[in-house]
This record gives structure tokens, sequence and C-alpha cells, in this order.
């Protein structure tokens, strides 16, 4: 029921009834003048009228559908149109067929065998009439998903600038300042070439986030560079209480959202203890097409409760470029992030 009501969007069922009624009461008086002889006869053409415009509306709407389900508009135009072509004129020619041979059994009693001549003289009509019904589908479905395409587009460019300024601001966010720079003073006193080392990497981290931050990709390598200079900063400040591990390569026309890894990571750091008696264990890796990050479960007790802005933002940004879902898996004390990994010119959904 709620897929029949979704395929007669924007009528509802009893709008869609009266319509053929009206339509049925239409071609009574253009074609079916004899309907008007008595009220039996204006009943029965009444009747043989709506069955004609009933199947020809509800017939048409449902191969809409089922073609929409295998060829997209905005992905194939001009086959979803050829298509869509064929399919209404063969689907309005079948149809208009069998009412005609069912209502002249009903009716007069007339065999199809019989009724075959007097059908095929007025399939000429039909196929008329179809033809330009199925323009007007055609051109209505195109010009809808036209107008969805563009209204989608507005939505994920809100979606990418909302992302990007979140990303920013995490990289960006006084607490990591502050942090980075309680660790750099102690290093200046401690270890001055490790410290010139520390200043390096926080250099590298901030001209990746500045270069990128306008970019919807970016290669799957310069991600993973930009990491090991995260991931240093980060090992330096919490030494021993996390463990990190990086195991995988990149490949030349792999891509990714700039900072996805980062994000994920952060994530692991903010939401659980990292701590001596609990070091965080953190492990990013390669499995098939997907990127994983997993990490060990220790939620912290005190602190902010999360609202997973972090992932929703992560979600939202693939969903732009692929179809391909990211997995979240929380289960025996891990929690697991799989993010798929993007190739470039190759998934007709990517943009650079």
């Amino acid at each position: 029921m709620e897929t029949i009501r979704k395929l007669l969007l924007p009528l509802n069922i009893k709008q869609f009834i009266l319509a053929n009624v009206v339509m049925g009461v239409l071609i009574i008086v253009i074609f079916m003048h004899g309907a008007f002889d008595s009220y039996r006869n204006f009943l029965t053409g009444l009747f043989w009228a709506f069955s004609i415009c009933i199947t020809q509306w509800s017939g048409a709407i449902l191969v809409n559908f089922l073609i929409d389900l295998k060829i997209r508009w905005i992905d194939q135009p001009i086959l979803r149109s050829v298509v869509g072509l064929i399919a209404l004129i063969g689907n309005s020619v079948i149809a208009f067929a069998l009412v005609q041979f069912i209502m002249l059994y009903l009716v007069y009693h007339i065999l199809p065998a019989d009724a075959w001549q007097m059908v095929s003289k007025s399939v000429i009509f039909t196929l008329l009439i179809s033809f330009f019904m199925s323009l007007t589908f055609t051109a209505v479905g195109f010009f809808k998903a036209w107008k969805k395409a563009l209204i989608q587009t507005e939505k994920l460019k809100a979606e990418m600038m909302a992302y990007k300024y979140e990303s920013l601001r995490n990289q960006l966010n006084p607490h990591f300042l502050f942090n980075s720079l309680n660790v750099l003073s102690d290093l200046v006193y401690a270890d001055q070439a490790m410290a010139v080392k520390f200043i390096n990497q926080l250099s590298e981290l901030f001209r990746y986030v500045l270069d990128n931050r306008d970019k919807e990709l970016v290669p799957l390598k310069e991600e993973l560079d930009f990491m090991h200079s995260y991931v240093y900063l980060l090992k330096t400040r919490f030494e021993d209480k996390l463990e990190l591990e990086m195991d995988l390569q990149a490949g030349p026309d792999e891509m990714i959202v700039p900072m996805t890894l980062q994000l994920l990571v952060e994530n692991a750091v903010k939401h659980n203890e990292v701590s001596e008696a609990f070091p965080l264990q953190i492990h990013i890796r390669r499995n098939d097409a997907f990127l994983e990050v997993e990490n060990s479960l220790r939620v912290k007790r005190v602190g902010e409760n999360s609202k997973n802005t972090g992932l929703k933002n992560i979600i939202q940004q693939f969903s732009y470029f692929t179809d391909r879902q990211i997995e979240i898996l929380d289960s025996g004390g891990k929690f697991l992030v799989r993010v798929p990994i993007l190739i470039l010119q190759k998934d007709e959904r990517t943009h650079t």
C-alpha cells in the first residue's frame, strides 16, 4: 500500500480515481455518442472508458517506476528516454487491446479471435495517443529528476561546507593547540632536537589542513602522509599510553574525503580512556576496498555525551561520492569503522 501511495504522488488514491472518471466522461463525449441513448448505455460506456483510462495511467506510472529502479535519469538520460518511450508505448497498446477484448466479450459476447479486426483498426489511434502520453511522462520524469538533482546538489553542498568547517574547527580548536603547545614547551627544555621535529610535524599538519580545506577529495597517499604527522604528535603527547599502528599502502588512483582518518582517530582519543593502566590501541588497515579504523573501547565516564556529529558528517560526505555504505561496528570491546576507498574515474558518482 505504501508503494502504491508513493507511485500516485502528488495525487492521492481518491483524486486518482476521480481524475480517471473525468477522463472517462470526456472519452464518452468524444467517441461514444451512443452512450447517451440510455442510462444503461451510459454506465456501460463510462465503465469501458474508465477501464481504458485507469489501465493507461496506472500502467504508465508502474512502467516509469520500474525503469527508474534500473536506469537513473541523471546518469543515463538518453537511454532512459528511449527505454521509457518504447516501454510506455508497448504498455499502452497492450493495455488498450486487452481492455477492448475483455469489454467486447463482456458487452457483446464477441470472442477475441473475432474481435481482432475491430480492435486492430483502432490500434493506430492508440499508438498516437500513447506516443504523446509517453512523451509527456518522459518530459515530466526528466524535469522532476533534474529538479530533484538540483535540490540534492544544493543540500550536499551545504553539508559539505558544514563538514569542512567542522573538520577545520576540530583541527584548530583551542584544546588541540593547547595540548600541542604544552608538549612543545616541555620538549624545548628536555630535547631540542625532538622539539624541532615536533614543530616540523605540527607545521606539516596545519599546512595539509589549510591546503585541503576547500577540496572535496584528496589522494589517499596524501591523507596517509598527513596521518603520519598527526600520529607522531599524538604519540609524542601520550607516549606508551597510545598504541597506534598504520598498516596499509595507497594506490595512485585511490581517493578519500580529507581528514577522514584523522577525525576517526580523534574521536577514539576523545571518547576513550588513554592511560598507563588502559592504553588506547588504534589500528588503521586496508580490508579489500575499505579502510578500517579499529580502536579498543573503554569509554570515558566523565565529560560530554557524544552526539556522533563527526561520524554523521563523514557518512554524509561519502554518500555524495559513492553508494557504498560506511559500516560502524561496536562489539567485543572494539569499535570499528569501515570507510570505502574511492577510485578516481571509476566510481561513477565520484567527483574530484
